[in-house]
């Protein structure tokens, strides 16, 4: 149980800080990647200002204000200071032919004007210069409207390769990805380590109460036999004295009374007392081969008496193996499994008392033991593995929905009225500690089995118990 506990700690602390540090490294590449976005830009708004300003503009009619840009010598000076920077230029006429470029080959690009910057993509032809072969086919681009006065003289384009951008942030998420991933690594380790830490005093102070409860009950048991002993033999001694006095029979009913209250105390300390040492681990149970079946119809045989006594039928159905060639040896041994024979048989006395108790005259408790075979598949290799399930049904009051999630919580009883709804059911000695449906789980968690119930108010109740043929070490 602290193990569990444990890791959940530990992974809640992992998943927390993954998040966290999903988060910061989010912010730290969106940061970064915006900043050289924008250096980008700055850069090619600042060529596109330079080349600008150093544009040779002619007259071609003053009297009309018609200009020209003289291309030759505007762009003379500017192809070699551009290209360490790999950034070219693109000059184009006011209706959008291209005129002059650092490129050895135009780009398929419609023009427009675009002083923030904008990332292009461009489809690559055959007979593509080999300058844009790594750049992924994405641009960032500047456009610049060069007028003189309203007219408008042409337009100004200015290209960077956009692998400056993403060339570093990929090399950012791979550096961001390798350090979060060592984080999380470090903090599933250092949180494995805290929650231990942390759960050591909860865990000490569990096992001193699990020792107190072993102790405790196991010092109980001594007085409460002393005391129903003493009992016996005060009844044997005024049964010898043949006493029919009215103080006489008054004292030994009230004799009975307290030797009836004893058999249940003791009842229940020993119940506590397994539980303690199923929960502290001090059981050291030897497990060997066990005949279901025969236990089985030894613990109906037990409670036939019961049975009859309330008009209840009981049966016990073995369901044959299938109607296919079995080996001998298996047939013998179809309903044996390795198990605690006192264990089971507390067990199953456990779940068809129960059915028994909560199950009106004339109703029904059905016990059926059949064997389910499993195939499995695990490295590419076949096997089979084998359990035994055992129902036990009745036809009784049923238990309500809600109860059954507490259904094998210590102490836990349904609503009591329920039992005093039976009519003649219900007795004085039928009312539990509601320990016994905690101790069938204990023993068939111990077995390596599963428990499950199913109930119909005003139906029945069905118990299904899963055990496995063999245990794993």
């Amino acid at each position: 149980m602290f193990q569990a506990t444990r890791r959940r700690l530990a992974l809640w602390y992992t998943v927390v800080t993954a998040v966290l540090l999903l988060l910061f490294a989010s912010g730290v590449y969106l940061y970064v990647r915006s900043t050289l976005i924008e250096r980008i830009d700055d850069t090619l708004n600042h060529v596109v200002e330079v080349v600008v300003r150093s544009l040779v503009i002619e007259p071609v009619n003053i009297k009309a204000e018609k200009w020209r840009v003289n291309v030759e010598a505007s762009f003379r000076d500017n192809a070699d200071s551009v290209e360490d920077d790999h950034i070219d230029l693109e000059w184009f006429s006011p209706t959008g032919k291209l005129i002059w470029s650092t490129l050895l080959e135009p780009l398929d690009i419609p023009i427009h004007a675009n002083r923030t910057g904008e990332t292009v993509r461009v489809i690559k032809k055959e007979g593509e210069i080999e300058k844009w072969r790594d750049s992924a086919l994405l641009l960032r681009q500047v456009t610049q409207r060069v007028e003189a006065g309203r007219q408008v003289l042409g337009y100004l384009r200015v290209s960077h390769p956009w692998f400056e951008v993403t060339k570093p942030s990929r090399q950012l998420i791979f550096d961001l990805a390798l350090g979060t991933g060592l984080m999380v690594l470090s903090v599933a380790a250092s949180g494995w380590f805290l929650s231990g830490k942390a759960m050591e005093p909860v865990d000490e102070s569990y096992q001193r109460l699990k020792q107190f409860t072993a102790d405790a009950s196991h010092e109980l048991r001594s007085p409460i036999t002393l005391i129903q002993t003493n009992v016996q033999v005060a009844l044997a001694d005024l049964e010898l004295a043949e006493v029919e006095t009215t103080s006489a029979l008054n004292y030994r009913q009230q004799l009975k009374v307290v030797e009836r209250l004893t058999q249940r105390l003791g009842k229940l300390v020993n119940d506590l007392l397994f539980l303690a040492r199923q929960d502290s681990g001090i059981s050291k149970d030897v497990f060997s081969p066990c005949s279901l079946d025969a236990l089985l119809m030894e613990v109906v045989e037990e409670q036939q008496l019961l049975a009859a006594d309330k008009k209840i039928t009981i049966s016990l159905n073995l369901v044959d193996p299938p109607s296919l060639e079995i080996n001998p040896e298996l047939l013998d041994t179809w309903f044996t499994l390795a198990g605690n024979w006192d264990q089971l048989v507390r067990l199953f006395t456990n779940l068809i008392g129960n059915a028994l108790q909560y199950t009106p005259a004339t109703g029904r408790v059905n016990v059926e033991l059949a064997r389910i075979e499993g195939i499995n598949r695990v490295s590419g290799l076949r096997y089979t593995s084998a359990q035994l399930q055992i129902k036990v049904s009745d036809s009784g009051i049923g238990i309500p929905p809600e109860e059954l999630p507490r259904l094998f919580d210590r102490f836990y009883r349904v609503d009591p009225a329920r039992t005093h709804r039976m009519g003649k059911v219900a007795t004085a000695s039928s009312t539990g500690s509601g320990l016994g449906l905690a101790i069938a789980q204990a023993i068939v968690e111990q077995h390596q089995g599963q428990i499950q119930v199913e109930s119909t108010v005003g139906k029945g109740t069905t118990f299904s118990v899963t055990l496995p043929i063999t245990l794993e070490s």
